[in-house]
């Protein structure tokens, strides 16, 4: 079945058979912090008693374009269809994808759902795994999506498998990039690797005792010791360019002027080899990860059938992209990085508090756990300025997740002392941004605050730096700003303007408000 067109099919399919683990209670656990370790096994492949369905079906949530072939009324007839199986949805876990809006791509979305449930009622857990490629030393809050939907799968009662690309990253994966990533020794990936494992302890159960105790492996294991002949024969068969080529993510490459690489090509089959491997090891059943790795996943749940008779499953998330388009994660001061020895925790919580207005409920239903009840009271009773305490509230959730709930004291404590009247004003700002403003940026007649809020990024837009200055969140030294037309411009002496969540230094410079005419 052509993968274009299946995307946006509906059939019938079998029904995938639980597998058998020992007795789970399923229960909201606390979060330990115990260290994962790589988890190194080469047990033998593991028989199926999955039929092979040739008849594969695809399911998606995303909106899809009308076909040529299809009509109006069938277009109508697909949307409902995938309405009512999303509005069907029995397990916890799919649930929560689906309300807190994780939920973009899946196979077999109802057949899943079955298999999840029938778990839970026989105390097991389906094992589902996420891939992390090493291409660098830290995690940025660009993953953080992929790690909050494992660890709702742990809450779920099911057990996550964070797998590290230490050996796909030797290969570099060519998925939205204009060009080859650049090749890592062996030492760069293994640093990397060790970087980038420290964040799952944070936000996973980590053990050997319990069914849904994550593990954590490293593709490393079984890409490195492959032996290339015997893998073409024995999966290249497997796979075509032609349907290869079908991929909206090789199209996307193969569109840009930078060369496609035959190793970048073969980061399609590495990946689906990773899902055959995972399965015979550990018997995951379900693939996590974001929509622009869909092309992949599909080969992985394809090959699992066409060479174990497995019935495998895929599921993605949307990519995150802010309000105005931007990509998640980065600013322009650079990445937000995980790991607190690359950003600090108020940076951190920073990053979250400058969330713009129009993503703070969906941020808050992806990156915190707060109940959904809570963030529609927040949604309904939170307008204008008082947006900004959805806010607070977001950054400091999101922090409290990653850094700890303890985190927050010395936060707060940093910005009180700069807006209450602390007396400990110099020692609590050193972890601060500071940004320096030139006198070309004042010459003339000055320049109103709102446009320097936005410009300095400060605030998203001008709507945005009025409520922050409607808000009291603004001041010249000790007095806020009130008018949202004010002027910075030149005077002799030296002044300080004060922002929530950062304090600048401008030399020479005063507040004057603007004549109305």
């Amino acid at each position: 079945m052509n993968l274009k067109m299946a995307a946006y099919l509906t059939a019938m399919s079998t029904t995938a058979s639980a597998f058998s683990r020992s007795t789970l209670t399923v229960r909201r656990r606390a979060m330990t912090t115990v260290v994962p370790r790589l988890v190194s096994s080469r047990a033998a492949p593991a028989s199926s008693s999955a039929s092979n369905n040739n008849n594969f079906r695809l399911f998606s949530t995303a909106e899809a374009p009308a076909t040529e072939s299809s009509t109006a009324a069938e277009e109508a007839a697909r949307a409902a269809a995938e309405a009512a199986a999303r509005a069907a949805l029995k397990s916890p876990f799919l649930q929560t994808m689906r309300d807190r809006g994780f939920l973009f791509q899946c196979t077999n979305l109802s057949e899943l759902d079955s298999l999840l449930c029938d778990a839970t009622s026989k105390n097991e857990a389906v094992s589902s795994y996420l891939g992390f490629d090493a291409t660098a030393d830290s995690l940025h809050v660009g993953s953080l999506l992929q790690i909050m939907i494992l660890r709702h799968l742990q809450q779920s009662g099911h057990r996550p498998i964070v797998l590290i690309g230490g050996g796909t990253s030797k290969v570099g994966d060519p998925t939205g990039k204009d060009e080859s990533r650049l090749l890592l020794t062996d030492e760069k990936i293994q640093q990397n690797t060790d970087g980038i494992s420290k964040v799952f302890q944070t936000f996973l159960t980590f053990g050997d005792t319990d069914p849904t105790d994550a593990i954590m492996v490293n593709n490393d294991d079984w890409l490195s010791g492959l032996k290339y002949l015997e893998f073409l024969r024995d999966y290249g068969t497997h796979f075509t360019i032609n349907r290869m080529m079908s991929f909206e993510s090789v199209k996307q490459r193969m569109n840009r002027d930078a060369p496609f690489s035959f190793l970048e090509f073969n980061y399609m089959i590495l990946q689906a080899y990773d899902f055959l491997e995972l399965n015979r090891r550990y018997n995951a059943q379900l693939q996590l990860g974001g929509s622009d790795q869909w092309g992949n996943m599909i080969s992985g749940v394809e090959l699992g059938r066409r060479v174990d008779s497995a019935q495998l499953y895929a599921l993605t998330a949307p990519l995150i992209t802010t309000s105005d388009g931007k990509k998640m994660g980065k600013t322009a001061g650079g990445a937000i990085w995980l790991n607190a020895d690359k950003l600090s925790e108020y940076d951190y919580w920073q990053f979250w508090r400058n969330t713009s207005d129009e993503d703070v409920i969906r941020f808050t239903k992806l990156f915190t756990e707060l109940s959904l009840e809570e963030i529609g009271k927040m949604e309904n009773e939170w307008k204008g300025a008082d947006i900004n305490k959805a806010k607070i509230v977001l950054a400091d959730e999101a922090t409290a997740l990653l850094h700890g709930r303890e985190s927050l004291k010395s936060i707060h404590d940093t910005i009180d002392s700069m807006f209450k009247g602390g007396k400990s004003v110099q020692a609590s700002t050193e972890g601060l941004n500071r940004i320096f403003v030139s006198d070309d940026e004042v010459a003339g007649d000055g320049v109103k605050f709102i446009d320097l809020f936005v410009k300095l990024g400060l605030a998203n837009s001008k709507k945005e730096a009025r409520r922050l200055i409607q808000g009291g969140g603004a001041k010249l030294g000790e007095e806020k700003i009130t008018d949202e037309n004010a002027v910075l411009e030149e005077e002799g002496r030296c002044s300080g303007i004060k922002v929530v969540g950062h304090i600048l230094f401008w030399c020479n410079y005063k507040v004057q408000r603007l004549e109305k005419k």
